[in-house]
């Protein structure tokens, strides 16, 4: 019988990594999609991301709702469904509407394929927010909390970073260099491999079999006077996962448009250069995954987030005039160096100590929270949206103060964090009953 509990058990956590994966496989294609059509609309390059994350806010506490009355595993069915239909919307983009205007911006007509591709990013950020609401919790549950379940959580977004790092890639493999005559058409092969993996993924869960403990344990205790909402360290963590998404997009997001406008890089080495921050998260949820068995989640927030600050800090008192070499990665050149002011290496660095961060949260967050888990998760999920708003605040900030300038909202953000892993993340409430 252990034998049997033990083998359900691998396989569900193998599966959860596997959905861990397609989060981020989906999620990262806004990017390089957008690139696509800024060819037709100059201001529309984030605007598939922004609908992922607008899904967020939407669906974060429907989807934890969702999983309270059905479970994981029919709530991964949904989502990965959902999935398949945004994925076939994107697709549609690139067969009809290219000549019917819908409204136009600023006096330029938009067309019908645009409007079906937003719709299809929305959708899919639906199905992104459903799977983290399913992942996250599902893997600490499987880890049994505290520094397993951290560790789970870790190793999963390292699969997470792996995927977010070779979508781009294998776009730039189907389409090569971006051109005017470049369109949605051309990564078609891409959207149907997507939903070639959504159908796959839907057919495998079927068949496997994910434990539902706290499932029965909502059931037995009904409804009452509590919610998630009475633990304050889950009220906390959620404040510090919005800043902890507003951080994570933020860093490198302002550091391309920093050396974009340097007159020694350009956009092709800020973008370059930024990549690198990405491939340090994969990194550092790597090593986070190989020490968290020792090593408590809270004195491993409580270390990167120090760190974090300290980098931060350096990186804007540095003088821009201060120029080092640092390796850069590119679909067109791979990895070379660039010449960059050296504020651009302190950034890239904090890509180790985000890493941790959103692992650390969450698990720190629901510790303790027993049947309230499912409703906890759907609330981090809404919180994504902070991923859209704060660096938008950052970059109006960079506006009036400088790049460098904005970077004091990144030092306020972490200083939070850091607040909450010395204070914010002890459970004062555990005379709530939970089971």
């Amino acid at each position: 019988m252990n034998k049997r509990n033990n083998s359900t058990q691998i396989i569900a956590i193998i599966t959860m990594f596997f959905m861990f994966a397609m989060i981020s496989f989906v999620t990262n294609m806004a990017a390089p999609f957008g690139n696509i059509w800024k060819n037709s609309y100059s201001w529309s390059g984030m605007l598939g991301n922004m609908m992922n994350f607008l899904a967020y806010l939407i669906m974060g506490i429907p989807a934890g709702k969702l999983m309270s009355r059905i479970g994981y595993k029919k709530t991964a069915l949904i989502a990965l469904g959902v999935g398949f239909v945004g994925m076939f919307v994107q697709y549609l983009s690139s067969l009809v509407g290219g000549d019917v205007a819908t409204f136009s911006v600023q006096g330029e007509p938009v067309m019908l394929n645009f409007v079906i591709y937003l719709l299809g990013a929305f959708v899919c950020g639906f199905c992104v927010c459903m799977l983290n609401t399913v992942v996250n919790p599902m893997l600490n549950l499987l880890g049994g909390g505290g520094n397993r379940g951290n560790q789970l959580i870790q190793t999963g977004g390292t699969l997470n970073s792996l995927t977010g790092t070779l979508t781009p890639l294998l776009v730039g493999a189907l389409i090569g260099q971006v051109t005017d005559s470049t369109a949605m058409s051309d990564v078609s092969p891409l959207l149907f491999i997507a939903m070639g993996v959504f159908a796959l993924a839907f057919l495998v869960i079927c068949f496997v079999n994910i434990p539902e403990p706290e499932r029965s344990r909502q059931k037995r205790g009904g409804k009452g006077r509590y919610s998630a909402w009475s633990f304050r360290h889950l009220v906390l963590g959620v404040i510090a996962i919005f800043f902890y998404v507003g951080i994570e997009v933020g860093i490198p997001a302002e550091l391309n448009f920093y050396l974009t406008d340097d007159p020694l890089c350009g956009a092709a080495i800020g973008g370059a250069v930024a990549a690198v921050y990405w491939l340090l998260m994969m990194v550092g949820r790597a090593a986070s995954a190989a020490i968290s068995g020792k090593v408590s989640t809270r004195t491993q927030l409580v270390f990167v987030a120090s760190l974090a600050i300290v980098l931060v800090v350096v990186g804007i008192v540095m003088p821009n005039g201060i120029r080092v070499s640092m390796p850069g990665y590119s679909v067109a050149e791979g990895f070379r160096m660039f010449q960059v002011p050296i504020s651009a290496v302190f950034f890239v660095l904090c890509g180790l100590c985000t890493s941790l961060m959103w692992g650390g949260i969450f698990n720190l967050s629901v510790e303790g929270l027993g049947k309230y888990t499912e409703q906890a998760s759907g609330i981090f999920m809404m919180m994504v949206v902070g991923g859209g708003v704060m660096p938008f605040i950052q970059n109006l900030l960079a506006g009036s103060m400088g790049y460098m300038g904005s970077y004091w909202l990144v030092v306020v953000m972490l200083g939070y964090i850091l607040f909450y892993a010395l204070v914010g993340s002890r459970n004062v409430n555990t005379d709530i009953p939970t089971e």
